[in-house]
């Protein structure tokens, strides 16, 4: 029975070990994710692992550095429409840098996930650190589990997911809902599927500068209805955060953010501006799209599209079905990260006092102490 991951994104904090070595392996002092509760138990059992009131004393970390509008055209049969952004043209399209493909892994307690940032190929794309692609049939979910460091941006695709912290806050997420939650100087809370049908969504983790990381933990909620959303030309998009078409997002991004959820019918074309400097990527949902330009190869569903530099990017469909994507860019901290689990911070010293804040319940994790949630009913 396979028990450990070496890259989770959600663990609840009794999850959290000490270091030994048994039946084969080493447990490397990291966040562990176990499947079920009796596989944690048989382990627990054999003398492998210890509880959370272990002090850490090795670390896994991560360090790392830093159109003009036009005519239709017909090519090949089908129709083209050009199409202009809100900010001006698009004089420097940006080229496709590498593309990955994002396969199913388990991830919390019984759920899936297409990880596409934080992978080993693409550990973090500053100012990203990771986009799960997640589905979650119940029971599973992501039970209660810590954050520090960053902002976690949940977009709901299908289905209803509920959510609840330390604090009190909790709420219930249907299609097209957005949740920007600023994790701050510490968040414990859980994340679960709600009704019968499975939760299906986007996870988005963006860091904070070092002088956000102990800021005081906020949230930013936007209904579906709320979410600013245009529509042109065969091209729809919901404006998540950021601006296109002329069209802004109410959701403060500390860390400067564009995030555009696009959907565009076949024969249509999008040229849309992304700052020069910022990193950008693409994650595609269905359909394929051609990126960077007209004659490059058609990209399929689940594969990232890393962008290189430029002051936008142009997307066609010239197939015969709607694709559907997200393009998400930032602006880079070009700061060190060190992140351990769920935790982001800029130095190892940091992350051992990170740990220690949330083992003894202090400097904002004073609420986890005895905390755990309960259902939310839908």
């Amino acid at each position: 029975m396979q028990v450990f991951t070496p890259h989770l994104c959600r663990i609840p904090r009794r999850f959290i070990i000490g270091g030994s070595t048994g039946g084969g392996y080493k447990v490397d002092l990291r966040f562990t994710n176990f499947w079920n509760r009796r596989s944690f138990g048989q382990i627990r059992r054999a003398g492998r692992i210890s509880r959370a009131a272990d002090f850490f004393t090795e670390l896994d970390l991560v360090s790392r550095g830093t159109c003009s509008q036009g005519a239709s055209s017909v090519k090949s049969g089908v129709n083209l429409i050009a199409m202009a952004t809100e900010a001006g043209a698009v004089t420097k399209p940006r080229k496709v840098v590498r593309t990955l493909l994002s396969k199913e892994q388990a991830e919390g307690d019984g759920a899936k996930v297409r990880r596409s940032i934080g992978r080993p190929e693409m550990k973090q794309l500053d100012p990203f650190l990771l986009l799960d692609h997640f589905t979650v049939t119940p029971p599973a979910g992501f039970p209660d589990h810590p954050h520090r460091g960053f902002e976690t941006v949940t977009y709901m695709l299908q289905g209803i997911g509920t959510h609840q912290d330390f604090a009190g806050h909790k709420g219930i997420m249907g299609p097209g809902d957005l949740q920007w939650m600023t994790a701050g100087r510490g968040i414990v809370h859980c994340e679960m599927p709600g009704g019968n049908e499975p939760s299906v969504g986007l996870q988005l983790w963006v860091n904070l500068a070092a002088k956000d990381k102990m800021i005081e933990p906020k949230y930013q909620e936007l209904s579906n209805k709320d979410v600013p959303k245009v529509e042109k030309d065969g091209v729809k998009v919901s404006v998540i955060a950021g601006e296109s078409f002329g069209v802004k997002s109410p959701v403060y991004t500390r860390t400067p953010t564009m995030y555009l959820d696009f959907t565009m019918q076949p024969g249509s074309s999008l040229h849309q501006v992304v700052p020069e400097g910022w990193n950008a990527f693409l994650y595609i949902l269905q359909g394929q799209i051609i990126v960077g330009s007209e004659d490059a190869s058609p990209i399929d569903s689940f594969h990232t599209v890393q962008l290189g530099p430029g002051d936008g990017v142009s997307v066609w469909n010239k197939g015969s079905s709607p694709a559907q994507f997200v393009l998400i860019g930032g602006q880079p901290l070009n700061e060190p990260v060190v992140q351990h689990g769920p935790f982001v911070m800029n130095s190892r010293e940091e992350i051992m006092h990170t740990i220690r804040d949330y083992q003894l319940g202090r400097n904002g994790f004073e609420r986890a102490r005895g905390w755990q949630s309960e259902p939310v009913n839908i």
